[in-house]
């Protein structure tokens, strides 16, 4: 296995099966184990010269609490005919347009997607891509005019353990799950980042900026510790 390779098999965990991740980092210094909300399963990260089998008996060791924290994860939204998945915190249901043309939108509170039943899930995916691209694009050039900073380019990815980041180039990059949360928990996560452009750290003079360019801080905060972990389960 070579590093940040991922392989997956499934173990049982408390008699039910549960798709386990083993991950290779030349950075691990010792064997973790962690729940991926978005998967609905474990990640066993191994350091070069650790074993699969010592990753199990990490997750052996750890088992109960494992299981306790799968079974706590929220139910996984699949993008489905009739489903109701969330644009900016409000409910929108699918609604398949087989006749029709154009890919995947929206109209009121519902997301229309054309074509075969099997390309739904992906138009619906990358409708949602491209809104939130869109929006957090947007929102991230205002905060920054606001700040008198410039980003060198904002990405929207599938992030699994991040809601955003700013890397030292000046790259915004935040997870497109964000476009299913409510506009203030937008506003909160894009003003964090921005903020960051000016400040790589999390000092006072951080907080201060980020207050300027958001109101939202602890509401927003309060919101993803409560509902993050749905939001990874969505798609």
């Amino acid at each position: 296995m070579k590093n940040n390779e991922l392989t997956t098999e499934m173990v049982p965990v408390q008699g039910a099966l549960a798709p386990v991740a083993f991950r290779r980092s030349v950075r691990a210094a010792k064997i973790s184990l962690r729940i991926d909300p978005a998967q609905g399963g474990i990640v066993i990260t191994l350091p070069p010269r650790a074993s699969r089998r010592a990753g199990l008996a990490l997750l052996q060791t750890h088992e109960a609490w494992v299981a306790e924290k799968l079974a706590a994860l929220p139910r996984a939204l699949p993008f489905l005919p009739g489903a109701m998945v969330p644009v900016h915190g409000i409910e929108h249901v699918i609604r398949p347009v087989p006749a029709g043309r154009g890919g995947a939108w929206i109209e009121g509170r519902e997301i229309l997607v054309t074509g075969e039943p099997e390309f739904l899930s992906r138009r619906v995916a990358d409708c949602l891509r491209r809104l939130a691209r869109q929006r957090l694009t947007a929102l991230a050039a205002e905060k920054a005019r606001h700040a008198g900073v410039t980003p060198r380019c904002v990405r929207v990815k599938d992030t699994r353990t991040r809601w955003g980041s700013c890397a030292p180039d000046g790259t915004l990059a935040f997870c497109w799950r964000l476009i299913c949360a409510p506009e203030f928990v937008q506003d909160y996560v894009v003003g964090h980042e921005v903020a960051h452009l000016r400040h790589m750290n999390h000092g006072r003079q951080f907080w201060a900026l980020t207050e300027q360019l958001t109101a939202h801080r602890i509401a927003a905060s309060a919101w993803l510790g409560t509902h993050g972990p749905a939001l990874l389960r969505i798609g």
